[in-house]
């Protein structure tokens, strides 16, 4: 294919791509998260901004360069960057797999997404932080000037670039197998452990490489564009490898004996559907990686805090606690019924089956607050935390937490893509928005005042009581919630179905 030709694909396609997402069924529906998007996105881009001119100005008065003080933990700010990308950005097998249809080369589609993730508006967006810094502790000093400052914006450009092709080969690997993350993990916390130990080897390394960008060295120009045309091959390889296999290969489908779960037998239609539950973890890849990444997240924090003195005190030692018990029903029970809109129809079917199925849910998540608890012996242990905290976090989350997000039921009426490999995108509506953000601070904020006021003891107990109340009463709020979702059952129908194939 000629450069002319490339050039109208890669047109055709950024067309195409912006008209998908205004036909989404949930455009308009989602047009209050857009405007709260581009709210927050303008909100970071003044933060980074005035954080730029603050540490400018701070680092002025230092005894080194001010540009060389932040140059030394440059290397932060890139694993910084690799791990929110995880929040933000897709691989780009999956939205090549529509143009498979077409006369259209492989190798074609697959330059031209890779080539818009280089030309991504994210790796620019740390440029909010570097310009106000750079014009201060660059452009303006005598000894460096107006090119200097455009050869640093320009390394620091090319470093983020750098950085999301070396985030896309994680990202398609962790999407075949969540194992992959270890890998990035054990580099970045072996890079870190060298560096605290040879400090020459890391900091003053990366202060003298970005040295040269502002002194326009070609060998650091050169090291860097080297370094993002292996890792553009790479990942050039690693996608036309799972396009195939989402095309020719089909997830292989882990069997679950209905005799292994025989004892959910004494418990009839509710014990149905906790098999039901459990067979969409174990089958459904958006599920699974779902409660896997809930559990990674549990340990991890439950780990730092137990080990480190990280979250010792202040609002973030509420935050943990409360956190590592609500974490997995937030990312889950956020779009409850989610799952069900795949085969709502025959849900109905029956009288109060939805009943029997909110009832299997919240007994299901009730049982995984075992994993949290288990998880916080340590932090206990350890005196992070008293008994009457963690018993507190465990009785109100299910008592309290979970009303919250179980109400979601009445309103939710997106349906998730169960095979589908490469992570959807979001459709928060400004329910589920604003239920997860109170489900998970109000908690916090009341945890804190009572612990304040009261002590950890008193505070935990009176946190018990609440959850408590709300565990009793659960067939009462959970009728309630039931005879609302039958009201609004024929709407939430119809855009079932609608957003069934989307």
């Amino acid at each position: 294919m000629d450069f002319k030709h490339f050039r109208l694909l890669y047109k055709l396609i950024s067309k195409n791509k912006k008209l998908s997402e205004k036909r989404h069924p949930m455009f308009e529906r989602n047009r209050f998260m857009k405007i709260f998007t581009y709210c927050m996105v303008a909100f970071m881009a003044c933060y980074f901004i005035f954080f730029g001119v603050v540490l400018g100005n701070a680092f002025l008065d230092g005894s080194i360069e001010a540009c060389d003080m932040l140059n030394q933990g440059i290397v932060f700010l890139l694993i910084f960057d690799f791990w929110i990308r995880f929040g933000m950005q897709e691989t780009p097998a999956q939205e090549v797999k529509p143009y498979k249809l077409m006369p259209i080369p492989t190798n074609a589609i697959v330059h031209i997404f890779l080539i818009k993730r280089g030309w991504n508006w994210y790796n620019v967006f740390f440029l909010f932080f570097f310009i106000p810094f750079g014009f201060i502790t660059v452009a303006q000093m005598p000894y460096f000037g107006w090119m200097c400052f455009i050869g640093y914006m320009v390394g620091v450009w090319l470093l983020f670039v750098l950085n999301a092709y070396w985030y896309l080969i994680w990202r398609t690997l962790i999407n075949q197998h969540i194992i992959y993350i270890l890998v990035p993990i054990i580099f970045y916390a072996a890079l870190i452990g060298l560096g605290m130990v040879a400090t020459d080897w890391l900091f003053t390394g990366s202060m003298l490489f970005m040295r040269g960008f502002i002194d326009w060295n070609p060998l650091c120009f050169l090291a860097v564009l080297l370094c993002i045309l292996v890792l553009y091959y790479v990942n050039l390889w690693l996608q036309k490898k799972f396009l195939y296999e989402e095309i020719a290969k089909t997830e292989k489908v882990k069997k679950v004996k209905s005799q292994e779960m025989s004892f959910l037998n004494r418990y009839g239609v509710i014990g149905e559907y906790l098999k039901l539950e459990i067979k969409s973890i174990a089958r459904n890849n958006v599920v699974r990686k779902i409660f896997l990444s809930g559990l990674i997240i549990t340990l991890i924090f439950c780990s730092i805090t137990a080990f480190t003195p990280a979250y010792d005190g202040g609002f973030m030692h509420v935050f943990i606690c409360v956190y590592c018990f609500a974490v997995y029903g937030i990312m889950t029970l956020t779009n409850i019924m989610g799952v069900e809109g795949n085969y709502i129809d025959g849900l109905m079917s029956r009288k109060e089956s939805v009943l029997s199925l909110l009832k299997a849910k919240y007994y299901f998540y009730i049982a995984m607050l075992l994993i949290p608890t288990l998880s916080m012996i340590a932090p206990v242990s350890t005196g992070k935390y008293t008994i009457y905290e963690l018993l507190g976090c465990l009785f109100f989350t299910p008592g309290c937490i979970f009303p919250c997000l179980f109400i979601l039921a009445i309103f939710n009426n997106t349906t998730m893509n169960l095979t589908q490999k490469i992570q959807q995108k979001t459709t928060n509506s400004k329910a589920q928005f604003f239920v997860s953000m109170a489900a998970m601070f109000v908690p916090m904020g009341l945890m804190y005042v009572l612990v304040m006021l009261l002590g950890s003891m008193w505070g935990g107990l009176v946190m018990t009581a609440l959850g408590l109340i709300g565990v009793v009463l659960h067939h009462v709020w959970m009728k309630a919630i039931y005879k609302q979702f039958m009201i609004r059952r024929y709407e939430n129908m119809s855009s079932f179905r609608a957003t069934r194939n989307a």
